[in-house]
């Protein structure tokens, strides 16, 4: 049989601190959820996982955004934007235009038909997540956010002291 990480730092505690099963479980949990997620818009809407943030970050701006600022706000490079924003120019989702202050500046935005095919898949996403949480109640899931709030300032104080 094979272990993941976790299993490993379960079954041998003396070799791992709390803090790194903590992670390990946090890596588990956040793995098991994306990729559920993956399977399921591939499957139902044939869509990866990147394309349905990208256009997520486009719905939320009817009007738009540069290419930069959508690099920004997921977190990943220029390229992997533009590549992204290529394939959903090519099936229709999105539209590409310069800018008009900038000429340099490549501004994309959700078709009609691409909102229209985001909704119903962010429909779709909404209760694919509430029945991955379904066994919480309301009160383990406020207390959730509650702690993992804590681990993001957390994280973003440690990652601030490097």
């Amino acid at each position: 049989m094979i272990l993941d990480a976790e299993t490993k730092a379960v079954e041998l505690p003396a070799d791992h601190d709390d803090e790194l099963r903590l992670w390990l479980r946090l890596l588990t949990c956040t793995t098991l959820i994306e990729g559920t997620i993956r399977s399921r818009l591939r499957e139902r809407f044939d869509v990866t996982l990147p394309r349905f943030d990208l256009m997520a970050q486009l719905d939320r701006l009817p009007d738009g955004m540069n290419l930069s600022d959508v690099s920004k706000r997921m977190m990943v490079s220029n390229a992997n934007i533009t590549g992204l924003a290529e394939r959903l120019v090519e099936s229709g989702h999105i539209e590409r235009r310069t800018s008009s202050s900038d000429r340099r500046v490549q501004v994309i935005r959700l078709t009609k038909a691409g909102r229209a095919e985001f909704r119903k898949m962010s429909d779709e996403h909404h209760k694919w997540v509430a029945d991955i949480f379904s066994d919480l109640s309301a009160k383990e899931v406020r207390e959730l956010m509650r702690l993992f709030a804590k681990i993001k300032s957390s994280a973003r104080n440690a990652g601030s002291q490097l």
